[in-house]
This record gives C-alpha cells, sequence and structure tokens, in this order.
C-alpha cells in the first residue's frame, strides 16, 4: 500500500469515532518512546549518503514505518481511541494547515518569474540575502525562501562553488530574517494567537536580529569574494536570459502572496468563536476559513498563471511532494516527544524544565535560550516553541513584562536556531529540495550541520553573553 493511502485509511479509522479519547499524557511515556523520532532523523540524515537510490525511490515508505512504528505500540498500550484522536488532531490542527500553507506560498511563489541577467557577483548575492531577510519579517520565511531562491540559482549558474550560497540563504532568509514579526515565523504567530502583541518581537528582539544578520552577511560577502576571485568568474553570465530585460513575469501571483499573507493575519485576529469537532479535535472556523480560502489562492494560481512563467521558472511539485512526505512522518513521530516535555517535571524529560530554573525559581533567560533553540533545531519549531511558553509560565502579560527577557530568549531561541538543521523549519528542507532539483549540490544532513554549529554557534554564544543573561 502507498504511504499516502496509509495515512488516509488510518485517518478515516480515526473519524469514525473515538472522539473520546484522552490527550497523550506525557507523564505516563518513557524516553523509549522518542525512539521511532530518532530513528525518522536518522534515516533524513544517513540514508541518503548510504542507500540513495533506495532512498530516492522509497523516502515516502521510509517515514510511513517510522509513523507505525509509533501509532502501533502506542494503539496497543492506550488504546485504538487514543492513537486515532492523537492521529486526527495532528493532521487537521497541525499537519494539514501547515502543509495546505506551504502548497500555497510553493504555488504562488513558484509563478512569480523574476526575468533578466542577475549576474551572482558578491555584492548580488549579499543584496539577494539582505532583500531576503526584509522579506521574510513581512511575508514569512517560507513565502521570501520560494520567491528569491529561484532567482538566486539562476544569478549563480554560472559559478563552481554555490553551497555556500545556499547554505547562507537558509541560515537568513529562511529562518533568522523571519524573528521580527508573527507573520515572519510559526512559533511567533502562535505568540501572537497566545495573546502576545503583534509588534512585540520587533521591539525587543532587533538588536538581536540585526546582531545576527550583519554578522551573517558579512561573513557571507567575504566567503563569497574568496571564492569569486578564486574561480575566476566570468564577467558576463553567458546564460540564456542574458538579452531579457530585468523585470517580472506573474504579476497576478503578487497579488495572490498578498492574499495569503492577509488570510494568516486574518486567522489570528477574527475570532468568531465557532469551532467544529471532529473526532475529539476542534477546528476553530476562523482557521477553516483560511485553509479553504488558501486552497482557493493555490488553484487561482494554477488557473491565472501563464504556462510559460512557471516553464521559465522551472516549476515542479517534487519538491512540495517530498516535503509533504517526509514531515508528516517527522509530525507524527514527534508527538510523544512532545507530550513529554509539555509534561514538565513530571515527565521523563524533567531535567529540561529543572535547568531552564534558576535556584530562586526564577527562569534563566539563557537557559530558554539554548534549551528551546537545540530542540527547534530538531523539533518542530512552533510546538516547541509552545512548550517553553508554557514552562515560563503561559501569561502573555508577564512575559511581555517582568519575564520580558524570558520571552525574548524563546522566541529568538525557536527561530534562529531553526536554522541548525535541515528539520529546524519546514523552508530550509524546500530550499534544499530545490536545489536538488536544479541538479545542484547541496551538503547532506551532518554537513550541513557542520556548516551551521561552525558558523552560527558562535554567534549564538556572543549573543547569549551580550543579551541572555
Amino acid at each position: 500500500m502507498r504511504p499516502g493511502r496509509l495515512f488516509v485509511l488510518l485517518g478515516l479509522c480515526a473519524a469514525s469515532g473515538l472522539a473520546s479519547a484522552a490527550e497523550i499524557d506525557g507523564a505516563a511515556l518513557t524516553a523509549w518512546w522518542g525512539l521511532p523520532f530518532a530513528g525518522m532523523l536518522l534515516s533524513i540524515a544517513l540514508m541518503p549518503l548510504l542507500v540513495p537510490e533506495f532512498w530516492h525511490h522509497h523516502f515516502g515508505k521510509v517515514a510511513a514505518g517510522w509513523a507505525l512504528a509509533m501509532l502501533l505500540p502506542f494503539a496497543a498500550l492506550f488504546g485504538i481511541g487514543s492513537a486515532a484522536q492523537a492521529l486526527v488532531h495532528t493532521l487537521l490542527a497541525e499537519y494539514l494547515p501547515f502543509i495546505i500553507l506551504l502548497t500555497a506560498l510553493f504555488t504562488v511563489s513558484g509563478g512569480i518569474y523574476i526575468r533578466g541577467n542577475l549576474h551572482g557577483s558578491p555584492l548580488t548575492n549579499t543584496t539577494i540575502l539582505a532583500l531576503g531577510a526584509v522579506l521574510a519579517s513581512l511575508m514569512g520565511t517560507t513565502g521570501a525562501s520560494m520567491l528569491l531562491i529561484r532567482p538566486l540559482i539562476r544569478a549563480n549558474d554560472n559559478r563552481k562553488h554555490t553551497v555556500h550560497v545556499f547554505v547562507f540563504f537558509i541560515f537568513i532568509v529562511s529562518n533568522i530574517g523571519g524573528s521580527l514579526t508573527p507573520l515572519g515565523d510559526p512559533p511567533l504567530f502562535l505568540g501572537f494567537l497566545k495573546g502576545v502583541s503583534f509588534f512585540w518581537t520587533a521591539q525587543y528582539l532587533w538588536p538581536e536580529t540585526l546582531f545576527m544578520l550583519a554578522s551573517l552577511l558579512v561573513i557571507f560577502y567575504l566567503l563569497d569574494s574568496y571564492w569569486y576571485r578564486r574561480e575566476g568568474v566570468l564577467p558576463v553570465d553567458p546564460t540564456p536570459d542574458t538579452t531579457k530585460p530585468f523585470g517580472a513575469e506573474g504579476g497576478v501571483n503578487v497579488v495572490l502572496l498578498g492574499a495569503v499573507v492577509l488570510l494568516v493575519l486574518m486567522s489570528g485576529t477574527w475570532k468568531p468563536g465557532i469551532a467544529f469537532d471532529i473526532a475529539g479535535t476542534p477546528v476553530e472556523l476562523q482557521n477553516l476559513v483560511r485553509d479553504v480560502a488558501l486552497i482557493g489562492v493555490t488553484l487561482l494560481s494554477l488557473r491565472l498563471t501563464p504556462v510559460s512563467v512557471r516553464r521559465d521558472n522551472q516549476f515542479g511539485w517534487a519538491p512540495m511532494q517530498e516535503v509533504a512526505k517526509l514531515f508528516i512522518g517527522i509530525f507524527i513521530t514527534m508527538l510523544p516527544v512532545l507530550a513529554i516535555l509539555k509534561a514538565g517535571e513530571a515527565g521523563s524529560f524533567a531535567a529540561v524544565a529543572r535547568a531552564v530554573t534558576g535556584p530562586d525559581g526564577q527562569p534563566l533567560p539563557w537557559a530558554y535560550f539554548w534549551f528551546s533553540g537545540m530542540l527547534s533545531s530538531f523539533l518542530d519549531n512552533a510546538p516547541t516553541y509552545l512548550v517553553f511558553f508554557n514552562l515560563a509560565g503561559g501569561d502573555p502579560a508577564t512575559l511581555m513584562g517582568p519575564l520580558a527577557a524570558t520571552l525574548a530568549a524563546i522566541s529568538a531561541g525557536s527561530v534562529f536556531m531553526g536554522a541548525n538543521s535541515y528539520i529546524g523549519n519546514a523552508p530550509n528542507f524546500m530550499v534544499k529540495a530545490i536545489v536538488e532539483d536544479r541538479g545542484l549540490r547541496m551538503p547532506s544532513f551532518f554537513g550541513y550541520m557542520a556548516w551551521s554549529f561552525g558558523i552560527l554557534v558562535p554567534l549564538f554564544v556572543v549573543l547569549t553573553f551580550i543579551w541572555m543573561r
């Protein structure tokens, strides 16, 4: 049975009743329940290196296998009802909204073709990264990444050494650039839904964000200049688009991109108080309207965009399919891990709850920064943010006031350190998939982490000593 059909069948079984099943009790789970998630991560990290041909054709089946390795024992021990409701909640409340938004952004941005001969010099590349950092907080890290990654690929199509270009793109555009507004990154949007004011992150995180972005742009410019001089790149890019005037095609998608941003913002501000119960999972009206409208935006983009625009953009569905299949395995296998973390002192990871609290009972900002950040590097950073938000008390007024340093630490850790691995934030994997789909090389899972730990972690240490004390 194909993985997609398997998940549909499981979802139908869940929806057939069982609405009274209890929420996962993290205090009742041992740390061994994290093994399927660890297996999922190791599969993503090692199988493309050890068995590339098998992985290329069967990664969806591998994701389904690890998901079942969590669901089937869970159903055997805690009942089919609990397992079914956990699956339904993951699909309806987390995975489907996540994948619908990504699909809309992927489709709409793929319908905007920036034409002209952008020459991938160090100055041009640095300018694109800086522009992406600004756009990331306005239209989201996913939107900015999908809009600019294709022009960046074309600009560097006569360069021999491009790995560093796309790695820094993930650092800057796909993660750290989105730290100033709730539109920028999912963790901050969840904080907005919990009551954190819209401009709070811009007010409290701008020094840390400016430090990280300025440092990374300078490092990138120096590194790119080194390779540019060493390669002896031709001053004129010998590609077919040399004679085309600079401009953009597919303008209708700019309007549709604005619609996506407004729909996301609407779902966080419009609160009609209406919800529909589906197998124990409440689906709020504003979220249902958002998701249905986003599907409509996706279909409109496909309908209204000229075929020539997507052809020139080399638009294809393979990157989106890869993200969709792998992330459903990630979402399902990380369920028990997040539940254990949520249990705090009562869970198997009680050491984490103790480590972020000082002897006087007050939260330690530096500890919140590193623990929320390192977990966001491998777990989905949005629910990780919520775990530490609640661990710090969960009251937005207190966190924005007396505990502002703690909320800033949680926000910065969740957003900044999503750049530490390919799975820390969804755009990371999408950028990797798009670059590789063009036949270009990207680092392996551990190879990418060598870049992130070698460049980002030292900057995080400096940031800690300055702002997270």
